[in-house]
C-alpha cells in the first residue's frame, strides 16, 4: 500500500509549534515586500475565482504572504502549497513506483482527475522562464485522466497555469515560453496566464533564496525522511523571513495595498474579485 508523502512544513499562519527554534536568528530585512505584493494581486486577479496551487519552492513567499492576508477570509483554505520539482528532464520517464508514488501524492493534495473536475478551476502557479515544469505536470495529469477514463472535455476547461516570468521590454519579437510549450495548444487561450516580476527578483527567488525545505525531487518522493523538520542555520534563516512575510500579509496595511492593486486589474469587473477585494478591506 503506497502512502502519500509531503515535505514537513510549519504552519506559519499559527507558528505556535515554533517555540524557541528562531530566538538567535536575526530578524530578516523584507526588501521585496512591495513587488511581492504588486505580484500577489496579479496573480489573484488571473486566477478565475479558482483553487490556487503553488508549484514547489521557487513561489514559497508568495505563498506565504497570501496565507497571511487571506487567513481571515473564505479564500483561506484556496491557497495550496504543492512541493514538487519537474525541472526539465528530471520531470519525464517516470518508472512506474514513481508514478504510483507521484500520483498518490498528488491526490492527497487533491489533484486526481476526479478532483479536477469540481466546480471551482484549478489554478497552478510557479516562476517560470521555458514553462517545462508546467509541461511536465500535465503531461503526468493528462495521462493520468486518460487512465482514470475522466472527462477530459470538462477539465481541460478547468485547468489554468498562471506563470510568474522575468519582466523584460515588451516588443512584437518578446519570446513568450507558452508560445513555444506544446501542451498550451491544447487548452483554452484562457488557461495561460502571465505575471511579471523584476529580474532580479525572479532569479533571487528561483536561484538564491534559503528555502525551509530541500527540493522534493523524484528521488525525495518517497523518502520519509522529508516528514521531519531541517534545523540547519539557512533553513532556520529562510523559516525566519517565512514568518516574517506572513505577519507581514496579515497587517491592515498590506491588505490595504492588495485590495488597492486588485482595484487595477481589469477582471475587477467581476464579481468574486470585488467580494475578494472587500473582504481584504475589511
Amino acid at each position: 500500500m503506497v502512502e502519500p508523502n509531503r515535505p514537513f512544513r510549519w504552519d506559519l499562519v499559527r507558528p505556535d509549534q515554533l517555540g524557541s527554534l528562531l530566538d538567535d536568528v536575526g530578524e530578516p530585512r523584507l526588501f521585496f515586500l512591495d513587488d511581492l505584493i504588486e505580484c500577489a494581486a496579479r496573480v489573484l486577479a488571473q486566477c478565475a475565482d479558482g483553487e490556487l496551487y503553488f508549484v514547489g519552492r521557487s513561489v514559497d513567499s508568495l505563498f506565504d504572504l497570501l496565507s497571511g492576508a487571506l487567513a481571515d477570509t473564505d479564500w483561506s483554505t484556496r491557497l495550496h502549497s504543492l512541493p514538487l520539482s519537474m525541472f526539465g528532464g528530471d520531470g519525464r520517464d517516470f518508472t512506474p513506483d514513481e508514478i504510483r508514488q507521484l500520483r498518490t501524492n498528488l491526490t492527497a493534495d487533491g489533484l486526481a482527475p476526479a478532483d479536477l473536475m469540481r466546480g471551482r478551476p484549478t489554478v497552478f502557479v510557479d516562476l517560470v522562464y521555458a514553462g517545462s515544469t508546467f509541461g511536465n505536470l500535465y503531461a503526468v495529469l493528462r495521462r493520468w485522466i486518460d487512465d482514470d477514463r475522466a472527462q477530459w472535455d470538462v477539465i481541460r476547461r478547468q485547468l489554468r497555469f498562471v506563470g510568474i516570468t522575468a519582466r523584460t521590454k515588451t516588443s512584437p519579437n518578446t519570446w513568450r515560453w507558452q508560445q513555444h510549450a506544446a501542451f498550451a495548444a491544447e487548452l483554452p487561450a484562457s488557461a495561460i496566464r502571465n505575471v511579471s516580476l523584476d529580474g532580479r527578483l525572479w532569479s533571487y527567488f528561483g536561484d538564491y533564496q534559503h528555502k525551509t525545505a530541500a527540493s522534493f525531487r523524484r528521488t525525495r518522493w518517497s523518502d520519509p525522511d522529508v516528514a521531519s523538520p531541517r534545523r540547519d542555520q539557512d533553513t532556520r534563516f529562510a523559516l525566519a523571513q517565512a514568518v516574517r512575510v506572513v505577519a507581514a500579509g496579515r497587517t491592515p496595511a498590506v491588505r490595504r495595498q492588495l485590495a488597492d492593486r486588485l482595484t487595477q486589474e481589469p477582471t475587477i469587473s467581476e464579481r468574486w474579485l470585488r467580494d475578494l477585494q472587500l473582504a481584504l478591506r475589511r
